[in-house]
Formats: C-alpha cells, sequence, structure tokens
C-alpha cells in the first residue's frame, strides 16, 4: 500500500478480502484497538461485525435507538466502556488483504445506513458513500475491476433472469 494511506478517525478499519465466493466475500478487519483480526465469511456477517465495533466505540452514535419499555433497559442505554487504542495507524495500515484491501472510515449512522469515506487502498481512491449499500457496490466494483463477464456472480433479476 502506499505510504500516504491514513486512517483519520477512531473507527478506522482496514477492510482486508481474502475471497470472493458465493455469500459475496470473506476475510477480516482490523481496528485500532485489538490486535487480533476481526473474521467474516459473507458480507452480511462483516456488516454486523462492523456495526457491532461502532456499537462498542459509540462512535459514531447511532442515529436511531431500539424502542425500549423496561426501566432497566433504559437505564443501560447509551453506556459504553471507553476503549483504549493499542495498536497504532501504521500497524493497523500494515494489514493487507490476498485479494484487495479497503479503508473505511464511517463518519455517521444515520436513517438506518453508514454515511462516510472508502478507500481502495490498493489503488489510492478514495470516495464517500451515502450508504451501506453504496459502499458495497463500491467494493464490488474494485472486486470484480478485472473479472470476465463468466467470473461475476448471477444476480437475480425481477424477470426472473440472471443478469
Amino acid at each position: 500500500m502506499a505510504n500516504d494511506l491514513y486512517i483519520g478517525c477512531p473507527n478506522g478499519i482496514v477492510l482486508c478480502v481474502d475471497e470472493i465466493n458465493q455469500m459475496g466475500c470473506s476475510g477480516r478487519f482490523y481496528h485500532s484497538y485489538q490486535e487480533e483480526a476481526v473474521s467474516f465469511g459473507s458480507l452480511g456477517e462483516m456488516l454486523f461485525r462492523m456495526e457491532e465495533f461502532f456499537d462498542s466505540l459509540n462512535f459514531p452514535r447511532r442515529g436511531n435507538t431500539d424502542r425500549t419499555f423496561t426501566d432497566a433497559h433504559a437505564a443501560n442505554a447509551g453506556r459504553h466502556e471507553e476503549r483504549e487504542r493499542i495498536m497504532a495507524d501504521k500497524d493497523v495500515l500494515g494489514n493487507k488483504g490476498k485479494q484487495e484491501t479497503f479503508i473505511v472510515r464511517v463518519q455517521h449512522r444515520q436513517n438506518n445506513t453508514w454515511q462516510g469515506r472508502i478507500t481502495w487502498a490498493d489503488k489510492d481512491k478514495t470516495l464517500t458513500f451515502r450508504s451501506i449499500w453504496e459502499m458495497v457496490h463500491l467494493m464490488e466494483n474494485a472486486l470484480y475491476e478485472d473479472a470476465s463477464p463468466d467470473e461475476i456472480p448471477d444476480i437475480q433479476s425481477w424477470d426472473g433472469e440472471s443478469q
């Protein structure tokens, strides 16, 4: 990766895609608060694990919260332990995916989705995204950039045919 890549925010993630499969992709991601990678076996699992990480930091704060009707749950709402960084950004940036590497910086979690910036580390390109699915679309464009049409997974369409 280029030397000028940076994380630049407390919740920055280095996302390493190791394999492209039927479930989208699998791999691991790294952040400054633990040395071990957070592994994922599918695109959905990746998104849930990232959301859990943001919840553990309470950063960015959720735009929407779960409703509760019990006092015990309400008393604990909004309480989060302060996490201490144990890895420097340069160490986190030292991780690389077997297929591709992305740096994800979620700046807001509003309207039940994420907004932020994603850097395609291998090409040193950064774009903003307005939703989780826009971020996923940008990742897929990178993952399948050099793929032949038969290597791109079939996507079901509304007319019942694969595209």
